[in-house]
């Protein structure tokens, strides 16, 4: 896939990226989203430029399967549609929290979008996902939490209810592990039609 540039960790024999398919959540959604990211101590808060809604993670993938992986996507077609982030909640309990999230009011659209991109994972031979799609922004990642204020922070955060903003469009990302996290970069952009 021409433009994914691979760090030299990451040239081996057969070249590996980490992507996943998903849509961006626009700037003004997510400064509101950044003022909610405080009072959990040990949590790595997510910065607002990393804020997505993910629509399939196809995790580590050979160059050529994510070269016929940005075909397939670029054949999907969708009209364009809403979205709204609404409460908050964790991934993980008791001592094994590792994630709080806003949450993403349903919509067909998106269900079926998701859809579309698990089926071009699985049209060029990525295996396919067994788990239920739940749509959510990740705003933090956490170790060895403390649950009551896990519990606190979702509660006082349990009415977010963002505006709606408009999805036109989704992404191709690779994802660069290190020390600090996860860094994301768009690959390709794939707008939305009908």
């Amino acid at each position: 896939l021409q433009g994914f540039s691979l760090s030299p960790a990451h040239t081996r024999v057969a070249p590996m990226l980490r992507l996943f398919a998903a849509v961006e959540v626009p700037p003004e959604i997510a400064e509101g989203l950044s003022r909610r990211q405080q009072g959990l101590p040990g949590a790595r808060w997510r910065p607002a430029e990393a804020l997505h809604v993910t629509l399939r993670f196809y995790g580590e993938v050979r160059e050529e399967v994510a070269a016929e992986l940005d075909l397939a996507l670029a054949e999907i077609r969708s009209e364009p549609f809403d979205l709204v982030l609404t409460g908050a909640g964790c991934f993980g309990e008791g001592d094994d929290i590792r994630a709080v999230w806003a949450g993403v009011e349903p919509s067909a659209l998106l269900e079926r979008l998701a859809a579309r991109c698990e089926t071009a994972g699985r049209r060029v031979g990525i295996k396919g996902e067994s788990r239920p799609y739940r749509p959510h922004v990740t705003l933090a990642y956490l170790r060895r939490p403390e649950p009551d204020r896990v519990a606190a922070w979702i509660a006082n955060h349990n009415l977010l209810h963002s505006p709606p903003f408009r999805v036109g469009g989704f992404g191709l990302y690779s994802s660069w592990l290190s020390k600090e996290g996860s860094r994301y970069e768009l690959e390709r952009d794939y707008p939305l039609s009908a």
